[in-house]
């Protein structure tokens, strides 16, 4: 959609501009949940910063490695900074290997940690939303809605945009549930989840370019579907009374 910013003379990538103001509020509002949720904020923080750090450097040696052929001729590309490229979901699954060690070495709770650092999750995958839209890697499929898009010449739905209510929605409901007096341990996590997981479901029947199994299925479907069921299961069993001793 807008690749490119033009300041003067020069040119900046919307999505790597997306992706730095998103990190900073992201990180803004680690230190706002913390506090809700009664957990330490320095210690929190320190989690999301690992994370961010982590995920970076994952995400470019994910691209590099999936794009090696790019880079074996010049291995200084790797590091140059003006040779941009990066693998979004190895950055996420590397950026949360290092988030579970960091918070292991620090011996946090493992689940009002993730309570407190589940807006944080949800935003990232906002802004994830947010620089595909900007940056036009993905797109939605044909559509005739007045407020579809439009890309490539044609009409389609702005299936990002799907998603960043999606995630708006996921964190009214983890606000909600995180109210000091009725806040309950995992729930928060769980609720939002289920919120975020149902959302994307449907909203990733109106993506066009996905990964598909089988007859067609969708992968990202298929990976919410089975994300929304876990989730059920245990908010199932988080509503159960506890057994009279």
């Amino acid at each position: 959609m807008f690749p490119t910013l033009h300041v003067g003379g020069v040119v900046f990538p919307t999505t790597g501009l997306v992706i730095l103001l998103g990190t900073w509020l992201g990180l803004t509002l680690v230190e706002r949940t913390a506090n809700r949720v009664g957990q330490n904020q320095q210690l929190l923080y320190g989690v999301a910063v690992t994370a961010v750090f982590t995920g970076f450097i994952g995400a470019r040696l994910t691209f590099v490695i999936q794009y090696w052929s790019a880079f074996q001729e010049n291995l200084f590309n790797i590091i140059w900074p003006l040779n941009t490229g990066y693998n979004v979901w190895g950055g996420v699954v590397l950026g949360l290997v290092g988030a579970f060690f960091y918070a292991r070495a620090k011996r946090l709770p493992f689940w009002p940690t993730l309570d407190a650092l589940t807006p944080a999750l949800v935003f990232a995958l906002m802004i994830v939303s947010l620089a595909d839209f900007v940056g036009g890697p993905g797109y939605g499929a044909l559509t005739a809605v007045p407020w579809g898009v439009t890309q490539f010449g044609v009409r389609r739905h702005p299936v990002q945009l799907y998603e960043l209510i999606v995630g708006g929605l996921a964190l009214l409901i983890w606000w909600r549930a995180s109210r000091p007096m009725r806040y309950e341990v995992e729930r928060p996590f769980w609720l939002t989840t289920a919120v975020y997981s149902a959302g994307r479901l449907f909203v990733d029947a109106f993506r066009d370019n996905v990964p598909v199994v089988g007859d067609g299925y969708h992968l990202l479907q298929i990976l919410s579907l089975l994300v929304l069921l876990a989730a059920l299961f245990r908010l199932g069993q988080l509503a159960k009374p506890a057994p009279e001793s």
